[in-house]
């Protein structure tokens, strides 16, 4: 774990703020495009661990840089960023952690960005440029809302950045966007589900081999009904509040659960149940994986006993 000082707050947009991070002691540890951190959220007698992508440059780990958009649907750690945390105040952070790697064998490199959805690419056009690879970014927004770094991007970018404004009915154009593209190229997604479904769906339509195309998604666990969970080895009995999620009331009660993304894309923290009702919220298992396992970070439990095999 690492402590950091809030450095700097910067308002994107009004429901978009960059915080700029510096250690308390020490050089920070290395990150390659793509990279995220947990920050260890203080809510009361809890902690949220929330993932968000490194923003700066990974060729200057001076400090870090993440965007945190405020969700309607808070659990209270965007909340939190957006409304508690002031200059000055420390943080806790997980090491760097990278799901969403550039492939630097590709020719040529297509990102397409929607929202918040932008801010792995904001590392990756750094490593990119300095390279002198060749790519593209398409970025979808709401103006003045979703649109952070956008004027910033087009005086950076120019003829290689375009955007597509959904407050004027600007729509991306996804069958263009990926066909007749030079051998070689790789297309990356982030942002909402419909994009990333829409973008996937459509690569495979036109025959893109599956190893070039790359996804992230940027979800994080829900509010729910509270439920009781049951652990089948160790026969203890855990209640999991509402505003907590399965993996929060698994690691409150001691339990050391694997887990990279807290967001359900990893397949890192699967966990295999036994019984109960659950509401799947992962990107990552297939509907027969899920027969067998949940991941705690996003999914929950509903009506009756959640048990698992722990």
């Amino acid at each position: 774990m690492m402590q950091v000082r809030i450095s700097g707050i910067r308002e994107l947009t009004p429901v978009i703020r960059e915080f700029t991070l510096t250690a308390l002691e020490g050089p920070l540890p290395g990150f390659s495009a793509g990279s995220h951190v947990q920050v260890h959220l203080p809510l009361g007698s809890r902690t949220v661990r929330n993932a968000y992508s490194l923003t700066g440059d990974p060729a200057d780990t001076r400090h870090y840089r993440i965007a945190v958009r405020l969700q309607e649907a808070s659990r209270g750690g965007s909340r939190f960023l957006h409304e508690q945390a002031r200059v000055g105040d420390t943080l806790t952070l997980s090491p760097p952690a990278n799901l969403f790697a550039l492939d630097l064998t590709a020719r040529h490199h297509i990102l397409i960005a929607g929202g918040i959805g932008i801010t792995p690419f904001m590392a990756y056009l750094d490593s990119l440029e300095r390279r002198g690879d060749s790519f593209e970014l398409h970025y979808a927004y709401r103006q003045g809302l979703t649109d952070a770094f956008s004027d910033e991007l087009l005086a950076r970018l120019g003829h290689r950045l375009h955007r597509y404004d959904g407050s004027a009915g600007q729509v991306m154009d996804l069958k263009t966007i990926l066909t007749a593209r030079p051998m070689g190229s790789h297309v990356y997604t982030c942002g909402p589900q419909r994009l990333l479904d829409g973008v996937r769906a459509q690569a495979a339509a036109l025959g893109w081999p599956a190893a070039r195309v790359h996804w992230e998604a940027f979800s994080s666990a829900r509010s729910g009904l509270p439920f009781r969970l049951e652990l089948a080895r160790s026969g203890r009995k855990i209640e999991v509040e509402a505003e907590q999620s399965l993996l929060e009331a698994l690691e409150e009660a001691g339990m050391s659960i694997p887990n990279l993304c807290r967001g359900g894309a990893c397949g890192q923290c699967a966990t295999r149940h036994l019984q109960g009702d659950i509401d799947h919220r992962d990107h990552c298992l297939s509907a027969e994986e899920q027969q067998q396992f949940l991941m705690p970070c996003v999914s929950r439990g509903c009506g009756t006993a959640l048990v698992l095999d722990l």
